[in-house]
């Protein structure tokens, strides 16, 4: 079963969220927390699979609660589902510098949300083209742009050719596709790159592939 942590400072949101989580086959609820502080208690005595996270909330922001969750080694494996209302919410860029895996609307269809789920606990990261397009337009308004301690130099030429792809908002089939590889093949060279940048996710080989300058903006 897949272990979902529900955080949102709405009671009818947080319930609405629990009964679809229930609802599915494959997946439990292990509690709500109305505020940051109270996901960053439940996250690290639950230990749950994926965290659905509202951004904005009392006490503890949910960006604030996400890095907390991400940077404790006791909590690492633990993935982080930010939920916002606006798809150009501010802090897009920052969930994901935080260790967010990826980022849903509210207003995101209920079966969506259930998959986006599923691929987060997978490991995956949702970063479809558009939202990488915004995270890369935010990276270049930041006026310090803190780096991964990797760079690219130990990158094969088709690792490169991967890290561009994802940056780009391709999926592992999309990529298999476009480089005629197998799934297995390119799932191998996503964990090489996850290991030479010292990424913990998709969502940072996005980041550490614009950071280097592997992609430009526009």
């Amino acid at each position: 079963m897949t272990r979902v942590l529900v955080a949102d400072d709405q009671a009818l949101v947080r319930g609405s969220f629990r009964v679809l989580v229930e609802s599915a086959p494959g997946l439990t609820a292990v509690g709500e927390a109305s505020n940051g502080k109270e996901a960053v208690e439940l996250a690290a005595r639950e230990r749950p699979d994926v965290v659905l996270m509202d951004v904005r909330m009392p006490e503890l922001n949910g960006i604030e609660a996400t890095e907390r969750i991400c940077a404790d080694p006791a909590t690492a494996g633990v993935r982080v589902l930010i939920l916002t209302t606006f798809d150009l919410d501010e802090y897009v860029y920052a969930a994901l510098r935080a260790g967010a895996s990826g980022f849903l609307l509210k207003d995101t269809p209920p079966a969506d949300l259930l998959t986006a789920i599923e691929v987060v606990a997978a490991g995956e990261a949702l970063l479809a083209p558009s939202v990488t397009r915004r995270l890369i337009a935010e990276f270049t308004r930041q006026p310090e742009k803190p780096r991964l301690p990797a760079t690219l130099d130990d990158l094969t030429e088709r690792e490169r050719e991967v890290l561009l792809l994802i940056a780009c908002g391709r999926s592992n089939s999309e990529i298999a596709t476009q480089l005629y590889l197998g799934m297995a093949t390119v799932k191998t060279h996503i964990g090489r790159l996850l290991s030479k940048l010292g990424a913990r996710d998709r969502a940072q080989l996005v980041i550490a592939a614009y950071e280097a300058g592997l992609v430009r903006p526009g």
